[in-house]
């Protein structure tokens, strides 16, 4: 009971950061959202496929072919799932896989659709097999088969639906199941976006948001955004406060910087939560390699929270390594923290190996 109760209480606490990409409450304001493809910026190979897609699909007036997007949490799965509808001038209806709990209840939302519209599935990686199993048929034929009832007053319903287009969103692509990957006609990686497109994505909102902005403040908060447009835009509204209560709402350079260092965020975009994970790394396990739950447990935080937020930005700035017996924080971690590193010998290497 109490570490269920631990679990939740880390859980929460990866809700309140920052730089999590994960969705908070302040992020359901759509207005920062791009409406079009020609709005939404970076991700230029996705986009170009995509578009050749949409307009092949319009032009033979069919459904879309189902869509697979995955990638780090914030990066524009969901604004896709919406431009995508938009695009082909369509309905979506949004749910997601844990929200589906019977084979049931995926045949009633499979039924309500209208001939073409999107189906947005987020975290389709945690649909359960039975219900998964119901899309199998619904994705390639648009069809439904499904038992109802148990033993002998078990029997099977057949039901023809209207053509559909399946748009999933997922953080973790190896999890999805073989079986319904291969379903997928386009399948989509979100990448994080590089210094350049922040910094278009940081004007965009700042624009939006009618900010008094110069380009040595934008470009502060751009840089420190871990190459997550959602990240960008909640740094955006901190700073904009700051600047409301502290610098007569101007964000320049200097109200952009002593805001990002009133939020704990540092010039990489690393928070306090970062850096006790390195340093836990570092001073408690001697850098590693320490196992995932051994770590959690030491942070007092949920192993998946850790692999799924915490870890993918600190492995793309080559600060932690993932090895067979666990993680271990590298020379660029123990240099930005300020640490001395001390080279592997012969044997600590053997033990990165699992010998």
């Amino acid at each position: 009971m109490w570490g269920s109760v631990n679990f939740r209480v880390g859980a929460n606490k990866m809700a309140e950061r920052l730089v999590s990409g994960d969705v908070q409450q302040e992020d359901q304001d759509v207005s920062l959202r791009p409406k079009t493809l020609d709005d939404f910026v970076g991700q230029a190979n996705t986009k170009e496929n995509l578009s050749i897609a949409i307009q092949a699909a319009k032009i033979r007036e069919e459904a879309l072919d189902h869509v697979i997007i995955y990638g780090p949490p914030g990066l524009g799965k969901t604004t896709l799932a919406n431009i995508i509808a938009s695009e082909m001038g369509v309905a979506i209806r949004v749910t997601s896989g844990p929200a589906v709990e019977r084979a049931g209840d995926m045949a009633a939302i499979l039924t309500s659709l209208q001939p073409g519209d999107v189906l947005f599935i987020d975290e389709v990686h945690r649909l359960n097999r039975v219900v998964e199993e119901v899309l199998y048929s619904a994705m390639e034929d648009f069809f439904l088969s499904w038992m109802v009832g148990k033993g002998l007053a078990a029997r099977n319903v057949n039901l023809r639906i209207s053509p559909f287009t399946l748009v999933g969103a997922t953080t973790r692509f190896s999890m999805v199941s073989a079986p319904l990957r291969d379903r997928f006609g386009s399948v989509c990686r979100l990448d994080y976006y590089d210094p350049h497109d922040m910094k278009v994505i940081v004007d965009r909102s700042a624009r939006i948001m009618d900010m008094e902005a110069d380009n040595e403040g934008l470009d502060l908060i751009a840089s420190r955004s871990r190459g997550t447009p959602r990240v960008a835009n909640r740094l955006l509204k901190r700073t904009r406060d700051y600047a409301l209560v502290k610098a007569n709402n101007i964000v320049d350079g200097p109200v952009a910087k002593a805001a990002l260092e009133q939020l704990n965020v540092d010039e990489l975009g690393l928070d306090r939560s970062d850096h006790r994970l390195l340093t836990s790394i570092i001073d408690k396990f001697s850098g590693g390699p320490v196992g995932l739950e051994t770590l959690a447990a030491s942070l007092n935080e949920d192993s998946d929270t850790i692999m799924d937020v915490w870890e993918p930005f600190l492995l793309q700035l080559g600060f932690l390594e993932r090895t067979p017996r666990g993680r271990v924080a590298t020379r660029r971690a123990h240099d930005h923290l300020g640490r001395p590193f001390a080279a592997l010998d012969t044997s600590d290497q053997s033990r990165l190996n699992g010998f």
